[in-house]
């Protein structure tokens, strides 16, 4: 039987791991573990050491994989071993969400807001969002956020007021 679904949302979450296939392929497993969420696509990038899941469905079912996902990359991805070409600011670098079928642009800004509170308070890892959903006019260019990687992204949090998370702890 074929499910009816009125609203669908795509998620493209951009993980810092490129190279164990044995992570990435534990990142997939949390997205495909939530009913209703659709794996679209998986890359892996050895050079850049980052992989980029797409997968779509419901849009409470995405946020659940979505934070299922970071989940598994905040236990499994150990920055401080990281070396890579493309510049991150977490295990999990980015996660947008992309209007698909009946939903809005700004449907997916409530949907970052609430995945970046859940991941501020059950995870406790600062989170900032960016470009339309952010909160703060100065983390909107997802450039500026990940200016200098993470430990520029560490500096700017413990000097600059400006720079509090928008959930979560403020210590990186």
């Amino acid at each position: 039987m074929r499910q009816n679904v009125d609203r669908i949302v795509e998620c493209v979450p951009n993980f810092s791991e490129g190279r164990n296939q044995t992570t990435v392929r534990a990142l997939v497993r949390a997205v495909e573990s939530v009913p209703g969420v659709w794996l679209l696509d998986q890359t892996m990038d050895r050079d850049h050491h980052r992989s980029v899941l797409s997968f779509a469905g419901e849009p409470a079912a995405v946020v659940e994989a979505a934070f299922r996902a970071i989940r598994v990359a905040t236990d499994l991805i150990d920055l401080r071993k990281h070396k890579g070409v493309h510049p991150r600011v977490g295990a999990t670098d980015v996660v947008p969400f992309v209007p698909f079928r009946g939903a809005t642009m700004q449907d997916c800004i409530h949907l970052a807001k609430r995945l970046g509170q859940w991941v501020g308070t059950e995870l406790e890892i600062p989170v900032f969002l960016y470009e339309q959903a952010a909160l703060h006019c100065d983390h909107a260019p997802l450039e500026s956020v990940r200016r200098g990687g993470l430990q520029g992204l560490a500096f700017r949090m413990a000097s600059d007021p400006d720079w509090t998370p928008d959930f979560g702890p403020p210590p990186p």
